[in-house]
């Protein structure tokens, strides 16, 4: 039996003075902010003493956050679920949101219509309604990256597989679906 040639893909010439990091322009050379969405797992959990890991990886985030690295994208449906929240927590969390620049995006008729296509794929059920508004105001709003410690309904395979096939069918960005863990360093192996 004859040998194939391999087919090799040609790695991207990196300069080695340079670590590697895709958010480069390199056209310009210049990093470029990524554009953020926190859904409201992340904020609760600068407020989470049952679950002292995550809350210390949150509050690591949120310095992070503070310094101004991302564009930071909420929702009006963010901002509601907090507002639900008992005294004094939503006082609290409400002062940690005073302490970071962010765009609001709403989440009106256009998200609504695109949250309904996950219960249509029957990626999320109808009760979960509310995450699936999350996930399309991030990609209405054009987001790199939608972080959230919502294991059960976000942050999982059969969510991002989904996310996935309705941002490349619906002519969105690609959108990244990660923990504030995955970013504390910037998102970047600097090893």
């Amino acid at each position: 039996m004859p040998i194939r040639p391999c087919l090799m893909r040609r790695e991207p010439e990196i300069n080695p003075a340079m670590s590697y990091n895709p958010w480069v322009d390199t056209e310009r050379g210049q990093m470029t902010k990524l554009k953020i969405y926190l859904d409201t797992s992340v904020i609760s959990h600068l407020d989470a003493p049952d679950a002292p890991d995550m809350m210390g990886d949150t509050l690591k985030f949120w310095r992070r956050l503070e310094e101004g690295i991302y564009d930071i994208v909420l929702s009006d449906v963010v901002l509601d679920e907090l507002e639900a929240c008992d005294e004094p927590k939503r006082s609290y969390l409400f002062e940690y949101l005073d302490s970071i620049g962010y765009d609001l995006a709403k989440a009106g008729s256009a998200a609504v219509a695109l949250a309904s296509k996950f219960i249509d794929l029957d990626i999320l059920k109808e009760k979960n309604f509310g995450d699936c508004r999350h996930i399309a105001a991030a990609l209405i709003s054009g987001c790199d990256i939608i972080v959230s410690w919502n294991f059960k309904h976000i942050v999982n395979i059969k969510t991002i597989q989904g996310t996935r096939k309705i941002a490349a069918t619906g002519g969105y960005k690609d959108i990244i679906i990660c923990t504030p863990s995955t970013l504390i360093d910037g998102g970047i192996n600097d090893e």
